[in-house]
């Protein structure tokens, strides 16, 4: 098997991977850091095209048939966390590029998801960022949203996707005292009715009965879109909804129309459809929504754990004893 020599890592916005400790795996690597991404076919095909190895950071480069088709060199691409829909993985079969997917941590991601529940609910980007400009009590200019903050206990939190982080949050929200409802897949409502949480009665009762509705699911052709306007317009006026999996599971505008009528009244969201969010964008001038930079992951141990492990990936396939691969019929080749 052919030895990794040029290692390129990629979308490191905050220049943060050469201060982890895993980052002395590479010793001995010529390893290139790039900070700012790179857009279209053919900015990518000219940056990457001299590296034997790619390590992405989760989904922000989309690696397609046609990219792919532009780097012979390219031998390995090392995944940090699970794979998704950012590695077009049959055509990098058919190129004879090897793909190593990693794993990681629900801590971060499920933490972060309450800490947006909590602030969104009280309010407290927007007291926080009027008291820095002297208003003392001022959630917004604007009278309509100029009012006071909520707490949990009691209300309703529904759960849409039951996995690692979605377990989590429900704990989360026990733990305040909401009352808990699951809705998801069915091998999904019965893990949650195992662990004594209540199953929606169906998508549309989660919708319209959630105080605070939070999206858990892996983004793929099936989960697509797979939230409408219907749904969001069946939700409460003073309802939150938190986003911190995919912006893709929304169909394309229909929260920003949702939230600009009211249905939801309040949005939480780490996601977007377009990464870097653009500083122009209407969902940063809507008093109703909190926005974080996809921070879900974007953690110290997070990091650790997701870096190390696409290292670790790379030296194994370079020494011969690859690990983690998704599609090993490569290695046959």
């Amino acid at each position: 098997m052919d030895k990794i020599k040029k290692i390129a890592i990629l979308d490191d916005y905050q220049d943060s991977v050469r201060q982890l400790a895993c980052f002395r795996l590479l010793d001995g690597c010529e390893v290139k850091v790039f900070t700012n991404s790179a857009r279209g076919l053919g900015q990518l095909a000219i940056r990457l095209a001299e590296f034997d190895a790619l390590v992405l950071i989760r989904e922000r480069t989309l690696l397609t048939a046609a990219l792919m088709a532009k780097l012979p060199r390219l031998k390995l691409i090392a995944q940090t966390g699970r794979l998704g829909a950012n590695v077009d993985l049959a055509a990098a079969t058919a190129a004879g590029i090897a793909v190593a997917e990693g794993h990681g941590d629900p801590t971060a991601p499920a933490e972060l998801t309450w800490a947006l529940v909590m602030a969104a609910m009280r309010k407290i980007p927007q007291y926080a960022g009027h008291l820095r400009n002297g208003h003392w009590q001022t959630a917004s200019f604007h009278a309509s949203h100029n009012t006071l903050g909520s707490t949990l206990k009691g209300k309703t939190l529904g759960i849409w996707g039951y996995g690692k982080i979605g377990r989590l949050v429900a704990g989360y929200g026990k733990a305040f005292g909401m009352h808990v409802v699951v809705w998801g897949r069915d091998a999904s409502r019965a893990m949650a009715a195992q662990d004594g949480y209540a199953l929606a009665a169906s998508k549309e009762a989660l919708f319209a009965d959630a105080d605070v509705l939070s999206l858990h699911l892996r983004l793929h052709d099936n989960t697509r879109a797979i939230v409408t306007a219907e749904d969001l317009a069946r939700m409460k006026t003073s309802a939150l909804l938190v986003n911190t999996s995919r912006a893709e599971l929304i169909a394309p505008g229909a929260l920003q129309a949702a939230l600009e009528q009211g249905r939801p009244g309040f949005a939480a969201l780490d996601v977007f459809d377009n990464e870097p969010l653009a500083s122009d964008s209407p969902l940063l001038r809507m008093d109703n929504v909190l926005a974080t930079p996809h921070l879900g992951y974007v953690e110290q141990n997070s990091y650790e754990l997701y870096f190390r492990s696409a290292f670790e990936n790379i030296i194994n396939f370079s020494q011969g004893r690859p690990s983690g691969i998704a599609n090993p019929e490569v290695l046959q080749s």
